[in-house]
């Protein structure tokens, strides 16, 4: 089964741990990642300075932070598709029931 290969060509922040992400394929998402930033990696998130130093990983054409978090682009594009199972992960996080890791799509 084959799927689309998803690139994000621009971020922005636009808000309190709100990013704007444009795809190649001239889609657009935004989104609030607040929910999910829980957890051994993505909880430092919380500190909005670090939030905010996002970056565009041009390479894999992904979104990136310095901690070394980062989720899988399709994720990203189809995020309304993944968003509940994150959140619910995040929660497990949360309350150390389960270690964070890379998020793939």
């Amino acid at each position: 089964m084959s799927h689309a290969i998803h690139r994000i060509e621009h971020v922005e922040v636009v808000g309190p741990y709100t990013l704007a992400l444009r795809f190649a394929d001239g889609t657009s998402q935004r989104i609030d990642f607040r929910p999910v930033l829980e957890g051994e990696l993505f909880g430092p998130l919380q500190d909005m300075t670090l939030f905010n130093a996002v970056e565009l990983d041009q390479t894999f054409g992904t979104i990136q932070w310095p901690n070394g978090a980062d989720f899988d682009p399709e994720t990203l594009h189809d995020w309304q598709k993944y968003r509940d199972d994150l959140v619910a992960m995040a929660r497990r996080w949360a309350t150390g029931r389960e270690t964070s890791h890379r998020v793939a799509g």
